[in-house]
């Protein structure tokens, strides 16, 4: 273990369980002892960095990385969510007790942004609180199923498309605009 690691020990053994931070000085001491002896025995890293190769058709993803002796990926457990759209992306791994063939998926590593590193690229902001749904972007909002959809525009429009538009309405259904135009 490296000086860093060693204090980091010392502190959570030294920390009081009444302490927040005791819970996760205790768990992180605990995954650095347990890859100081374990880890360095096998000679397998404590946590490496590997890549998402693909969805297995139980849903669990399946990884690549440096050291595997398996000619194919390897499925893995995930602690993240992981879909079909992350596939080449890279995963941060771990290893149960040290075992190379069985890797958990800590997290997938965010793409660097060229020009500011502040902005991710496939920004969209969703809020909710029990009482309401919101859903932010910049330029454009769409909602989609099958031949049906509904736009919303940064400038304001709303356009509903679909093979069969229904409106109805128990109390007054109102058409206000500055001009409306049927057929």
């Amino acid at each position: 273990m490296s000086a860093s690691d060693t204090t980091l020990v010392e502190e959570a053994a030294t920390a009081s369980s009444t302490s927040p931070e005791a819970d996760w000085l205790g768990a992180a001491a605990y995954l650095l002892s347990e890859s100081a002896t374990k880890g360095k025995a096998s000679g397998s890293p404590a946590i490496i960095v590997g890549k998402l190769a693909g969805i297995a058709t139980s849903g669990l993803p399946l990884v690549e990385f440096s050291g595997n002796s398996q000619p194919n990926s390897i499925v893995a457990r995930h602690t993240c969510a992981v879909s079909k759209s992350d596939i080449g992306r890279e995963a941060v791994l771990i290893f149960e007790n040290g075992d190379l063939s069985r890797p958990i998926v800590l997290g997938l590593l965010q793409p660097a942004v060229p020009g500011n590193p502040h902005i991710e690229p496939r920004s969209v902001d969703v809020s909710l609180d029990g009482k309401q749904v919101t859903l932010s972007a910049e330029n454009e909002i769409v909602l989609r199923c099958g031949k049906a959809s509904i736009t919303l525009t940064r400038a304001g429009k709303v356009l509903i498309n679909g093979e069969y538009l229904l409106s109805r309405s128990n109390g007054v259904n109102r058409i206000k605009g500055g001009s409306v135009q049927i057929n």
